[in-house]
């Protein structure tokens, strides 16, 4: 693992700036690149820089999407799609809290512990994150954002009462479309964003939404990380998801990551309920209005070091223990129980 030499890790809630910072600090930059949480937030970065850079310095990797020019000076990228053979002289990492995901996590932890600028490295993420940093990573610089914008609780309403500019937060892709006619049918329209569509398709919805031409949005729980719309509203028609492994309720980190994607900048935002989801507690509501979460204590991990000489060799190193307190082997992923299935045969 390289020392934490030049790491700062840019820590807050949501609606502070922290990816602006970054692809300015890239900018600044000869060079450099960005790992992002979401393929539809990696390509809104593309499109920001490139504009500035211009189409022959930047490239754009993700696990849909691959434009490479000649000689890029520019790298934008999913985090599991970042180039292994590609060093830069700054390097950042979105929405570091994901290292504890059960599904994605490893991957993360992987990117943070492993991947560094030459020169600059940001991480970028919630402030839950920071003694799991301040443990596996000494050395690191800290730097606090304060929120631009309140975030207030409006309580229970029913779909078709919800305030224009609202997103309506669902956790599977029945659910997503059947809001989405009932607003059709009783509003006009609504913009669906979820990780099955097409890229284009996902621009397109994305586009018809900013531009006014609907007056909602309906998506996964893939909106809190980190794309920048102007919704005023977030209702949560569900607070339950599936996680990889179970369906579980949503902790309270997870529901302001989400309601924080109301008010851009320094316009406030709301949140509430609707649908199915029953009303926020007290406990709760204080919590997603003050930023006040749980810390991170556990990251999930996958050794690198894969041993090919071998399957039994390759199923031990791909079974081996982290070796550094903070981490935990992550649970067999679908990747590796196909493994395991092709081994057997």
């Amino acid at each position: 693992m390289p020392p934490a030499m030049n790491v700062t890790a840019v820590l807050g809630p949501t609606n502070t700036g922290k990816t602006h910072l970054a692809v300015e600090r890239m900018l600044a930059h000869g060079g450099g690149m960005i790992g992002l949480p979401l393929r539809l937030l990696a390509r809104e970065i593309y499109d920001r820089v490139r504009q500035r850079a211009g189409d022959a310095n930047v490239a754009l990797i993700t696990g849909e999407e691959k434009i490479i020019p000649a000689s890029p000076r520019y790298w934008v990228s999913t985090v599991e799609a970042m180039p292994d053979d590609v060093t830069v002289p700054f390097l950042a990492i979105d929405e570091v809290q994901l290292c504890a995901d059960f599904e994605r996590g490893h991957i993360f932890t992987d990117r943070v512990l492993n991947r560094r600028g030459r020169e600059e490295t940001m991480l970028l993420g919630a402030a839950t994150m920071r003694p799991s940093l301040e443990k596996l990573l000494p050395g690191t610089s800290f730097v606090s954002r304060p929120r631009f914008s309140r975030l207030t609780y409006s309580g229970q309403k029913k779909i078709t009462r919800l305030p224009g500019r609202s997103a309506i937060v669902a956790f599977s892709a029945e659910m997503v479309y059947s809001v989405a006619e009932l607003i059709r049918r009783q509003r006009g329209g609504a913009a669906v964003v979820l990780g099955a569509l097409s890229p284009r398709t996902r621009n397109a919805q994305v586009a018809l939404y900013q531009s006014g031409d609907v007056d909602s949005i309906v998506a996964t729980d893939a909106i809190g990380m980190g794309l920048n719309m102007d919704v005023d509203h977030v209702a949560f028609a569900s607070t339950r998801k599936f996680d990889g492994f179970q369906y579980r309720q949503l902790t309270p980190g997870e529901l302001g990551q989400v309601a924080g994607r109301a008010g851009r900048y320094m316009n406030d935002g709301t949140f509430g309920v609707t649908a199915e989801a029953e009303p926020f507690d007290n406990e709760v509501i204080e919590r997603l209005e003050g930023h006040n979460f749980d810390s991170v204590r556990m990251l999930q991990w996958r050794n690198r070091d894969l041993d090919f000489n071998s399957l039994e060799r390759l199923k031990q190193s791909l079974n081996q223990l982290p070796q550094m307190q903070g981490l935990t082997r992550a649970q067999p992923n679908a990747d590796m129980l196909a493994f395991e299935a092709l081994a057997r045969d």
